[in-house]
């Protein structure tokens, strides 16, 4: 082959890789974080101390490509803004890390495996799991108990091993609908952060201790849109983290 045709090929080559839209030559997608999934909640504040941020809805199209699903709404984050979890990402080395009862929310990629509420308000969701909590179901947050970092039953235990937890029936409504964040997965890191939820406001609304908070309207349509099959996940960054992450991570 001669030099021209050789040059020829190769700017055909590279042509056909960028119109992959995030996927490999043979049609996979590429190899990032989110990879896997073709749903995207993501989460950008301004700045690792930011207390507020916006939510944004995204999907993968049949190229691979991200497309935005309805407007971004405004969320609360913990009360010290965020701090690097432990999720899907690649361990970080510069900026804050997310620890037990820091008041940083969780930066980084993390699955969304259930939905939690309460049984009369629970929407009518097709797609995506539903926990209904009652007066026992709790969640651990003592990190000398086997049990931290987990939601469960209480009463379904034989031997209480924990000397404080979450109470997932609140009577202030804020866990009356709500996700479970995958942040400090087993095995579980004691003292990483535990009973991470994205949940409704607070009354006034206001930043939370590591959770993210957002609307009930806006809970709603985000669950009645969460599709166990698209593998979704969340993604939440500092925005500079975000222009230095998004092509090396694929997100949106």
């Amino acid at each position: 082959m001669d030099n021209a045709r050789r040059a020829f090929c190769i700017v055909v080559l590279a042509l056909f890789c960028c119109s992959c839209g995030g996927r490999s030559p043979g049609g996979g997608k590429a190899v990032t974080p989110v990879a896997s999934s073709d749903q995207c909640l993501l989460v950008l504040a301004e700045d690792w101390d930011s207390t507020q941020g916006t939510l944004s809805l995204f999907e993968r199209s049949w190229t691979g490509s991200w497309k935005a699903v309805g407007p971004g709404v405004p969320v609360f984050l913990g009360r010290k803004g965020l701090g690097w979890g432990r999720g899907l990402h690649p361990e970080q080395t510069e900026g804050p890390r997310k620890a037990e009862g820091d008041g940083r929310a969780p930066a980084g990629i993390f699955t969304l495996d259930s939905a939690f509420g309460r049984a009369p308000l629970a929407p009518q969701l097709k797609t995506f799991p539903f926990l209904v909590v009652n007066g026992q179901t709790i969640c651990v947050d003592d990190g000398v108990s086997s049990r931290y970092n987990t939601v469960f039953q209480a009463d379904q235990v034989p031997v209480r091993n924990w000397d404080s937890c979450e109470n997932m029936l609140r009577s202030d409504a804020r866990y009356d609908l709500g996700l479970l964040v995958g942040h400090n997965p087993p095995p579980v890191v004691p003292g990483g952060g535990s009973c991470i939820f994205m949940h409704l406001f607070s009354e006034p609304p206001l930043p939370t201790s590591g959770c993210t908070s957002m609307a009930r309207p806006d809970m709603e349509r985000l669950l009645r849109r969460l599709d166990t099959v698209k593998r979704p996940v969340l993604v939440q960054l500092p925005r500079a983290e975000y222009g230095r992450l998004k092509t090396v991570w694929g997100l949106p």
